[in-house]
């Protein structure tokens, strides 16, 4: 969207009848918003021009009964601009997709009026409350969802793909103590909402649970999630 120009999008959704709906919306606006549909192809929004596109528009459960939280994240870490677009109406759903980052969360009752509004909000890197959004934020009371700072994300992160908390240290120029300490803080937050991780590999399963890291990272880390001497 350089210099104000065309808004370009990306469509991932496997219903047909979604993204041709959405493609003639965006067709209708005005100005016109180009749309690119990726099918249900997670791939096609990392190459070829749904790697370019200005927006993400986002089906959270591509496979039904799993929601994506782990891709939600991975977009939204690479930079990408991203509306969950979503048939679950739940707030607990909305919630994390916002903390996880998505700029905009809309269900798929809510249609055009909303819809093209929060793309070109998104475009420009701001975020979109619909109605469904607003209400949820209103209601975040969810007592098993523990709130952690970003840095303690990025510590926990880089524990789990690092063979040694040495190695964490070392990449993120802290000190081994520290992250001893960031560590021990998520633990106290997931104990205090009755979702206790005492070993890794629980703190692993916490974190693919809630989406902060992809089964694909962890397969990229050169030790196992088990338990060792960096526990």
């Amino acid at each position: 969207m350089a210099g104000g120009g065309l808004i370009t999008a990306v469509i991932v959704d496997d219903h047909a009848a979604i993204s041709a709906g959405v493609h003639s919306w965006c067709s209708r606006a005005d100005p016109k918003i180009a749309l690119i549909d990726a099918g249900d192809r997670l791939a096609d929004v990392w190459t070829g021009p749904g790697a370019e596109a200005d927006v993400v528009i986002f089906d959270l459960e591509l496979v039904p009964g799993r929601p994506d939280f782990g891709e939600l994240r991975r977009l939204v870490d690479s930079g990408r601009r991203v509306i969950v677009y979503s048939q679950h109406t739940d707030d607990a759903t909305a919630i994390k997709c916002v903390d996880l980052g998505a700029l905009a969360y809309l269900t798929k009752r809510e249609g055009p009026e909303h819809l093209v509004p929060a793309i070109r909000e998104v475009a420009r890197g701001e975020s979109y409350t619909a109605p469904s959004l607003s209400g949820a934020l209103i209601a975040d009371d969810d007592p098993g969802r523990p709130r952690l700072s970003q840095r303690e994300t990025e510590v926990l992160r880089a524990w789990f793909v690092s063979s040694s908390k040495e190695l964490v240290a070392a990449k993120l120029n802290i000190t081994v103590k520290t992250v001893d300490t960031y560590i021990a803080r998520v633990r106290v937050k997931y104990a205090n909402v009755g979702r206790a991780a005492r070993t890794k590999s629980e703190l692993v399963g916490r974190a693919l649970d809630d989406g902060l890291i992809t089964l694909a990272e962890l397969n990229q880390t050169s030790a196992p999630a088990g338990e060792g001497p960096s526990r």
